[in-house]
């Protein structure tokens, strides 16, 4: 935060909760008004069996669960988290944005986002919820192996709102350690990115 770093988002899914609680230690002696944080809900778990879940109940049982973790009151953005899975973009407009706008009414959370990875997803979602979305937060996909993000900016400057573009190294493509095994990218695109990183490297 010294070298200008304010905003951090996070996730119940990240460590199962693990990821949480490190931040309400780390942050705990940190004015409050020095940073922005977010995190998310409907997505929870590892096991893909009981990994998501979009229900008001869990929601609102969650963000109790995320607060406790953070050792916070609130948190400055409550996010739905890979609202894809859901497979059902009218019932994340109907139903669950509806769940994290009571959340900011009680004063939990202040702005609401969803997260996501394909992006037409996103204007299905927008185009049929009346609840104010503060930000999208997409990720991979404003770097060189995939610019899509770039098409659909003047959507989201019509709705007024925050991109946030995550995972600017690709999800690990763009490293000296390179990619998870599981990575989508095709070999080829790994190839090149590895070859990026090492004449980076033997540039210092």
């Amino acid at each position: 935060m010294r070298s200008g770093v304010n905003f951090v988002d996070t996730s119940p899914f990240y460590g199962e909760g693990k990821s949480e609680e490190v931040l309400g230690q780390a942050l705990r002696r940190v004015p409050r008004h020095t940073y922005y944080i977010g995190t998310k809900v409907g997505r929870y778990t590892a096991d893909w069996k009981t990994a998501f879940d979009f229900s008001e109940e869990r929601i609102l049982a969650e963000m109790d669960k995320s607060l406790e973790r953070l050792q916070l009151s609130y948190v400055d953005l409550i996010q739905i988290h890979d609202f894809e899975f859901c497979q059902d973009p009218e019932k994340i407009a109907k139903e669950t944005l509806p769940v994290l706008e009571k959340i900011v009414k009680t004063g939990k959370a202040r702005y609401i986002g969803i997260t996501g990875y394909p992006l037409e997803e996103f204007h299905k979602v927008l185009d049929a919820t009346d609840v104010k979305v503060d930000t999208v937060l997409s990720y991979a996909r404003n770097l060189f192996v995939d610019m899509n993000l770039k098409a659909h900016i003047p959507y989201f400057e019509s709705k007024s709102l925050g991109v946030i573009n995550a995972s600017p190294t690709g999800m690990g493509l763009l490293t000296n350690n390179g990619p998870q095994p599981w990575h989508p990218a095709s070999k080829e695109i790994k190839a090149i990115c590895a070859a990026a990183g090492a004449y980076c490297a033997s540039r210092g």
